[in-house]
């Protein structure tokens, strides 16, 4: 580990059978004051290499329910600096990051700020079809942050940590300029099983946008707002429009450009197409048994009515 000056910040990463990642993102948060790895009661060599590294170990047990990984972290664990810092596990934190977070955190302007993301993908970086930059809130004062709550937690296998969810922070939003790395070891395999399960998640997003579920605890839908605002502006349109697996690859390869990434962009295309029509096979099924999945054998009685325009 690094022998640098160690840096006021707390990291939180959330970790589950992690093994492949998890060296070289202890190795890039070496800076850290401190650093938390919440598991999952990983099966693999996830716990010894954590402490190896010297990182603390917390188990979590998620009940099914509310709170997921992140925020139960947030809520519970002794953190004993103001600033977390939260990282997945196949991201990493460069050296040049860490310069740029030691010199913002000094800064009392600001509750937070938004790390931008590198997405590494079949080892090359993907530049195009939108997915740079890509605007995460990751470092913030963790009293004033708490990730939103989607009201997903009914729909079964989509894990027990926020992926997709945004915090909400009480303060002013900073941005920094060093990107964060997205590099993740793990085959596509792994890729098509973790993106099995977030199309449940999503599935379930679309359902309570469609039904026009009124949430006042998650980030608002607006047009002229900040970025994830619009994005949820966006994103109601969205759900609402046809023939959206095709339309999801036009858009990434080819006007967002995605084609110049070369081989790697055309599989990314691809597979985000085939994610967009997982999700909407899982939407119907939410439309057909009144917002439940895996419900075909039973019996289900009036089920809520949503917009018969709505294509897969």
């Amino acid at each position: 580990m690094s022998t640098q000056e160690r840096i006021p910040v707390s990291v939180l990463i959330p970790a589950k059978n992690e093994e492949l990642n998890l060296p070289a993102c202890l190795e890039s948060v070496a800076r850290a004051d401190e650093i938390f790895v919440v598991d999952s009661q990983s099966e693999d060599r996830s716990i010894d290499i954590v402490e190896n590294y010297g990182a603390k170990v917390v188990q979590f047990h998620f009940n099914g329910r509310w709170p997921k990984k992140k925020n139960w972290s947030l809520e519970n664990l002794p953190f004993r600096n103001d600033w977390v810092l939260i990282v997945d596990c196949d991201e990493r934190i460069t050296p040049q990051l860490w310069d740029e977070i030691a010199i913002a955190i000094e800064n009392p302007e600001y509750s937070g700020y938004y790390l931008n993301r590198k997405v590494f993908f079949l080892g090359k970086w993907i530049r195009y079809g939108g997915k740079y930059p890509d605007w995460n809130l990751r470092l913030f004062k963790h009293q004033l942050g708490r990730y939103e709550n989607l009201h997903t937690e009914d729909i079964p296998n989509t894990g027990d940590n926020e992926v997709h969810e945004h915090v909400i922070l009480q303060g002013k939003v900073g941005y920094l300029k060093e990107d964060m790395l997205h590099i993740d070891f793990r085959d596509i395999y792994q890729w098509l099983a973790r993106h099995n399960r977030y199309s449940n998640w999503e599935a379930r997003v679309y359902y309570n946008l469609l039904i026009g579920e009124d949430n006042s605890t998650t980030i608002k839908a607006k047009l002229f707002g900040d970025a994830v605002e619009r994005k949820r502006f966006l994103k109601k349109i969205w759900v609402r429009l046809p023939f959206k697996p095709l339309l999801r690859f036009i858009l990434f390869y080819f006007i967002r450009l995605g084609f110049l990434d070369g081989m790697p962009g055309y599989i990314y295309a691809r597979l985000l197409s085939q994610y967009e029509y997982q999700i909407g096979v899982k939407l119907y099924e939410l439309r057909k048994f009144g917002g439940q999945l895996n419900q075909s054998q039973k019996s289900v009685k009036n089920p809520k009515p949503v917009s018969e325009a709505v294509k897969l």
